[in-house]
């Protein structure tokens, strides 16, 4: 972790806001990016909540034979994968 060169206290690694997703169009341009300065801690529960609601749809989907769940979990896997890129970013970034 990197310390505040003011104070010498821990400084919180927070989301780098570089990571984009839901692509649309022709040619095909990113609808929707990683805010930046979110605290990683906070993202990372984020990207487990959404975790698990791409189970559950993905389960449901299954089970009911219906593309709209699954069509959801899609989405909600991008939207997961950017953030998750986006902590890694930041995080090797901090290092």
């Amino acid at each position: 972790m990197k310390t505040n060169p003011r104070d010498n206290t821990p400084s919180q690694i927070t989301t780098a806001g570089v990571e984009t997703f839901l692509a649309a169009g022709n040619p095909s341009l990113n609808l929707l990016r990683v805010e930046p300065g979110v605290p990683v801690d906070s993202a990372y529960e984020h990207v487990s909540i959404l975790m698990g609601y791409i189970k559950h749809l993905v389960r449901e989907g299954d089970m009911e034979d219906d593309h709209k769940f699954l069509g959801a979990a899609d989405y909600l896997c991008d939207m997961a994968k950017a953030l998750m890129n986006d902590i890694e970013i930041a995080k090797n970034k901090a290092h």
